[in-house]
């Protein structure tokens, strides 16, 4: 395992994000953004995206007194029939969203920037997951948001966890769908120095 010089700073408050890095050797500390990227009025998805996650490392590199270090910030949305998902408002919100997804494919979109205190923006990717979902019941999927696994996630679901019932394919970075690209952030960091080499 070969870790950043000093821990890489994740500008969020996702744990699942957290962990993937975690379970990459990674070492982090977390300063979560308080952007609001809902704020954005940005019609195109990608660029919406990268514009989200760029607000939210912008934000913490402008608070960090840390000359010098690596700061990571990422926003995940799920993309279906050119409607953009976020975070549901309430359990409605994430029954209305999970119909929309069932019995077809959906897009998942996550951007990830990375910064360093003093130089600002060094990058930002977008990483773009296909996944298909089986058909299901209004029942089924009031079942599923009732079991408390939508409220913060993009798109109502958790791939990890009990929705992995709803996949029936993906075409891309599992761990994008999570929300973070592992690959691809490796890459990142290997390659504008946050990590010296990985593994």
């Amino acid at each position: 395992m070969n870790e950043a010089r000093r821990p890489l700073i994740l500008a969020s408050a996702s744990p699942r994000r957290r962990e993937i890095l975690s379970s990459l050797g990674v070492a982090t500390e977390v300063r979560p953004s308080g952007a609001d990227e809902e704020a954005l009025q940005i019609k195109d998805d990608v660029e919406f995206v990268r514009a989200a996650a760029r607000a939210k490392l912008e934000d913490v590199l402008g608070a960090c007194l840390d000359a010098g270090a690596y700061v990571l910030a990422a926003d995940t949305i799920v993309c279906v029939d050119e409607q953009r998902l976020c975070k549901p408002r309430d359990d409605a919100d994430a029954v209305r969203m999970l119909e929309l997804l069932a019995g077809r494919d959906h897009v998942v979109r996550t951007a990830v920037a990375l910064g360093r205190v003093g130089d600002g923006v060094i990058e930002c990717r977008v990483v773009e997951t296909r996944v298909w979902f089986r058909p299901a019941s209004r029942a089924e999927l009031e079942r599923y948001v009732a079991a408390g696994e939508s409220g913060d996630k993009a798109g109502a679901y958790g791939i990890q966890g009990l929705a992995s019932g709803f996949v029936t394919r993906l075409d891309g970075s599992y761990t994008n769908v999570v929300g973070l690209p592992a690959a691809e952030v490796v890459g990142l960091l290997v390659e504008h120095g946050a990590l010296k080499q990985w593994p």
